[in-house]
């Protein structure tokens, strides 16, 4: 039982490491639109390319939301395979966004990111909700 209670500590960790790196993309994608264009672009191009990352960081979110309902309501919070499907996806997330931010990637990276990430564990979250309220089994 040690090992497990070890996992909603760093699980609930590196969900809001994720979440702190996702809200300072929000506040610096800047530089990260301007690597996604070429030298020379049109404000309709910049704004288009805003436009897209900012609903992939909305995505995001949406996305946190559903696994912190998951979590804070005890649905996963002591299934062990999904902790550690969360540890390792938001921790690979923090570093892979860090990266994003500080070495300017292009936006087109943020969906992969975005994919394996966060839309992974949430899909997996919500199959869990399906079976616990739905099915009604028990999480773990």
């Amino acid at each position: 039982m040690g090992r497990i209670s070890g996992l909603v500590p760093s699980r609930f960790l590196t969900l809001l490491a994720h979440l702190v790196v996702v809200i300072t993309l929000f506040w610096s994608r800047e530089s990260n639109i301007q690597a996604c264009l070429p030298l020379k672009f049109t404000p309709e191009e910049y704004e288009k390319q805003d436009n897209q990352l900012v609903a992939a960081l909305c995505l995001t979110l949406g996305l946190f939301a559903v696994e912190l309902a998951g979590f804070l309501s005890g649905v996963s919070m002591f299934n062990s395979t999904q902790s550690l499907l969360s540890i390792a996806a938001h921790c690979s997330a923090s570093v892979a966004l860090s990266f994003f931010v500080f070495e300017r990637w292009e936006c087109t990276t943020y969906w992969y990111i975005f994919t394996f990430c966060s839309a992974f564990p949430a899909v997996t979250e919500t199959a869990l909700f399906i079976a616990v309220f739905g099915l009604k089994k028990k999480p773990f």
